[in-house]
């Protein structure tokens, strides 16, 4: 088992807790392999790693794995999962962020963490991934999205008119600030927020969720993971962005319908047996906590 260590190197603080984990992966014998943008952060702090340990590009980290630590957030975690996640490698988020919904190992508890890790005992949940096209040719640079896809207004006031098709079949014009598009994974982000339901994984389905719509009865719709939803923006004077796991591109580069569909990957995410999606549910939203008096 060799783990491939990456994460979010612009983090400053992150550093102490990767040299850490590193000491302790040197003095338990367990192989890794750290990514060149880790490597280089240690540099930056005057520690130096030994140059067998550190991959010369992506596809030699990638190769070199066996299992993905992901030191940083969530949005760090979907940046692994955006680089890495279409080579069905496990990754497991260690949380140096705020929440810590995906990334679910807190970094303090990392190190009681390894030898479970390093003897396969753990459990890898298969999520559902959303691949977008655009019919008109182009290509979005990043394509698959974890959480979701969103097509919003950008900075003009008034709503926009995007029309949605699923499986060929007319489903609505909605009038609003946007759409979500999210898998199970993504129904506790963005649409969360809007008053999306929460979805659990593996229940195969993929939301539709409109920000802020001009009418009050439009409501999140679900609908199963095989259908093929278009959108596409019907007024085009106005501007709008489209985002994927929260990167953003202006929405006029990419005229015309988008197409959203199931993709023909999952990303592999470790959890291990003493963890389960309610008692996330419970810890990270505070499902049941009082107030202190």
């Amino acid at each position: 088992m060799r783990f491939g260590i990456t994460g979010n190197a612009g983090k400053d603080s992150l550093w102490k807790a990767l040299t850490d984990v590193i000491r302790i992966l040197d003095q338990s014998g367990y192989a890794y392999v750290l990514h060149r943008d880790m490597a280089d952060m240690l540099v930056t702090h005057g520690l130096a790693p030994s140059e067998e340990t550190v991959a010369a590009s992506n596809s030699a980290f990638i190769a070199a794995a066996d299992i993905i630590l992901s030191f940083g957030g969530d949005g760090t975690l979907l940046n692994t999962v955006a680089a890495f996640g279409q080579a069905s490698k496990p990754i497991l988020g260690v949380n140096h962020g705020r929440l810590g919904f995906l990334a679910n190992v807190e970094g303090s508890e990392l190190s009681s963490r390894l030898d479970l890790l390093r003897d396969g005992t753990f459990i890898v949940e298969e999520r559902l991934v959303l691949e977008a096209t655009c019919t008109s040719g182009s290509t979005l640079p990043v394509r698959f999205a974890l959480n979701e896809f969103t097509v919003q207004r950008s900075g003009a006031a008034g709503l926009l008119g995007i029309r949605v098709l699923v499986d060929g079949r007319e489903m609505n014009t909605y009038s609003s600030d946007g759409l979500i598009i999210s898998t199970p994974t993504g129904s506790t982000a963005y649409s969360l927020a809007l008053g999306g339901p929460i979805m659990a994984p593996g229940c195969g389905s993929v939301l539709i969720t409109p920000i802020a719509p001009h009418t009050l009865t439009v409501r999140p719709v679900v609908l199963p993971e095989t259908a093929e939803i278009q959108i596409e923006v019907v007024d085009m004077d106005r501007p709008y962005i489209i985002t994927a796991d929260g990167v953003s591109y202006n929405g006029s580069d990419f005229p015309g319908p988008i197409r959203i569909a199931r993709a023909e990957h999952r990303v592999r995410l470790v959890r291990f047996k003493d963890q389960d999606y309610f008692s996330t549910l419970r810890s990270k939203l505070m499902w049941g906590a009082r107030k202190q008096h």
